[in-house]
């Protein structure tokens, strides 16, 4: 059977959380903007879960706004779905099976348009959430709020709160929480400035520019869970014979879930109501502590390693913290170095608690996060995440870091590409590899040019790269070449150990 409405009464056992019957009759409160796993596996997982607690009591009316494809397998299982949570946290393994029922019907944009635009006129509409990739929050000049749909989210969204404002007749209270989970600083930010420039651009009466400035509340957030989406067709199989059905739209998810949401306003904190449901969801006046731990813990620890990992012969992130060696050089990196150094107050028991998370997400037996993927625009990824934190270790220390050195020489290494076909390629010792960086170029003419010293002094000091000299660190360029002469005159995991060696008889 398929997994619907009718088959839950079908659907009994311990392996599998069922819904109520009673969720059915909640009122749709949010408008959710993206049909994709992030949002489901996130945001509608603590919407789910509220309502399983009777905390929130409300569903969620879901657009597709992207063209391909339709929203037939949702509504073929009344836009249920099962969500499989995978993984190891605080070091034990975790396998969670969970009949979502959050979403009450997923409309398209391009077909359904005026059933989208009908959401405005249910007083009990509430919340606003998206996630329409980066790109989705941008300023299209030329887009009507009278269209059939709007071309961008942020005039779809404008087209929604006019119609909401029409038919309440500019009521104070019927303004939205628009919360955006895009990644980007300041999102809610920058879709409110977006959403007021087209309502000027389409000459929209002042009274409504009034009113989405002061009755609706756009809030800056940060989400972060590994959502791969499908599980590998074999374990969807085992778990659909398990539970007894067939779920075309299951999603699975790391155990590990954040979504810091700023904001300081009673009201708005009451119409986020969920976020009591479960410690995932922080409502905080300032989320910026949320954003560095993150960027530098888990996404700077990526940086540093993944190039270094990847010449070592591994190829997943789960495969490298298999290795007893490697695992160690990542422990120490992110704890020893990377956490004393990020450059925003905070408390050390907490970067340490939040750095014990992160490795037992490193460690997920089932997601294969590639290495490679993580090299992508390795450059601008170094610049923006670790940089800084190499900047603020030598505000308290005159030595060089030894792993942040080691990591870095790793990414020097590793940038070592020849362009073939207007692609450049990496080789290490006979392994092959695509470089995919907008400054492979850059990188290419270098090692062309230069070796050694001369070379890593070339990287280090070039301002293109950097916007500043590395070369003026202390000890810290001679500490690059020489690990990156260890490297190149032997073996990668042998100068991992060697360089752990050093660092245990400090």
């Amino acid at each position: 059977m398929v997994l619907s409405r009718t088959s839950l009464k079908d659907i009994s056992n311990d392996f599998i959380e069922v819904p109520n019957e009673k969720v059915f009759q909640l009122p749709e409160k949010v408008l959710q903007f993206g049909t994709g796993v992030l949002l489901r596996g996130l945001c509608d997982y603590y919407i789910n879960k509220a309502n399983n607690q009777g905390v929130f009591n409300g569903r969620v009316v879901v657009v597709k706004s992207t063209t391909t494809g339709g929203t037939d397998e949702f509504s073929a299982q009344d836009s249920l779905y099962t969500h499989c949570i995978r993984g190891i946290e605080d070091g034990n393994k975790v396998e969670e099976n969970i009949i979502n029922a959050s979403i009450s019907r997923v409309l398209s944009a391009k077909d359904e348009w005026n059933a989208i635009l009908a959401c405005a006129e249910n007083p009990e509409m509430e919340i606003v959430i998206s996630n329409t990739t980066e790109v989705g929050i941008a300023l299209n000049r030329d887009d009507k709020v009278n269209a059939q749909p709007p071309v961008s989210f942020p005039g779809k969204l404008l087209a929604f709160l006019y119609k909401r404002f029409t038919f309440f007749k500019g009521g104070a209270n019927k303004g939205m929480v628009i919360v955006p989970t895009e990644l980007l600083p300041g999102n809610g930010k920058k879709l409110r400035s977006i959403v007021l420039e087209l309502a000027r651009l389409n000459s929209l009466d002042t009274t409504f520019i009034n009113w989405i400035e002061n009755c609706n509340h756009f809030c800056d957030s940060l989400v972060d869970r590994i959502v791969p989406g499908k599980l590998p067709q074999q374990e969807k199989e085992k778990v659909e014979k398990e539970a007894g059905y067939i779920d075309d739209v299951m999603i699975m998810s790391e155990p590990y879930s954040l979504w810091a949401i700023e904001t300081n306003n009673k009201e708005v904190a009451d119409k986020l109501s969920f976020s009591k449901a479960d410690k995932g969801v922080v409502l905080a006046e300032d989320i910026s502590k949320f954003r560095e731990l993150k960027l530098r813990l888990l996404n700077g620890t990526h940086t540093f390693t993944c190039g270094l990992a990847h010449l070592a012969g591994f190829t997943t992130v789960k495969q490298m913290m298999a290795d007893e060696k490697m695992a160690q050089f990542v422990q120490q990196l992110m704890q020893d170095e990377i956490a004393p150094n990020i450059p925003y107050k905070i408390d050390s028991q907490e970067s340490r608690e939040f750095s014990d998370k992160v490795l037992d997400r490193f460690r997920n037996p089932y997601i294969e996060h590639k290495l490679l993927a993580i090299t992508v625009q390795y450059s601008s990824k170094m610049k923006m995440r670790n940089i800084p934190l190499l900047l603020q270790h030598y505000k308290t220390s005159s030595h060089a870091p030894r792993l942040m050195a080691f990591g870095f020489a790793a990414h020097i290494l590793f940038m070592n590409c020849r362009e073939e076909n207007g692609k450049f390629f990496g080789n290490y010792k006979g392994n092959k590899y695509m470089v995919e960086d907008d400054n492979a170029g850059l990188y290419a003419d270098k090692w062309n040019n230069y070796q050694g010293a001369e070379l890593v002094a070339s990287v280090l000091s070039d301002e293109r790269l950097w916007e500043t000299d590395l070369t003026v660190l202390n000890k810290f360029k001679e500490t690059v070449a020489a690990n990156l002469q260890q490297m190149q005159n032997g073996e990668v995991r042998q100068a991992i150990n060697e360089v752990l060696a050093q660092k245990e008889l400090l």
